[in-house]
């Protein structure tokens, strides 16, 4: 945590989605930590309160991220296609609380996000 707010890492290898999920992040009220790859992920968990975490990815396996961060007692959201139904359910037995369609995100985002933040403790 930086000066009361949660950090909140971000991991996502498409400009786009990971621009957009740290401006959420930061508009609900955290500090955003955007990590692109495997190695950048890891450095950014220590001090983390939650993640979220991109599931189209090609740098790195996402399913292994969410399992990194729920071991590590981290709460975690998911973000991918609607439709990728087997995707998103293995996500959820990996350790992400909720996955999210990225059209939630894109239309609901801030909100959602608050939402999510608001049950994580200050003290994480």
């Amino acid at each position: 945590m930086i000066g009361g707010r949660r950090r909140i890492v971000v991991l996502g290898d498409d400009l786009i989605w990971s621009e957009r999920l740290t401006r959420l992040v930061a508009g609900a009220g955290a500090d955003p930590v955007p990590a692109r790859d495997p190695a950048t992920y890891e450095a950014a968990l220590g001090g983390a309160a939650g993640v979220i975490v991109d599931l189209t990815a090609t740098r790195y396996e996402p399913l292994v991220a969410i399992e990194r961060a729920h071991e590590a007692g981290l709460r975690v959201l998911a973000v991918g296609q609607h439709d990728d139904h087997a995707l998103r359910k293995r996500a959820l037995a990996a350790g992400a609380e909720r996955v999210y369609a990225y059209r939630k995100l894109f239309e609901d985002g801030e909100a959602t996000l608050s939402a999510w933040l608001a049950a994580i403790p200050t003290t994480a």
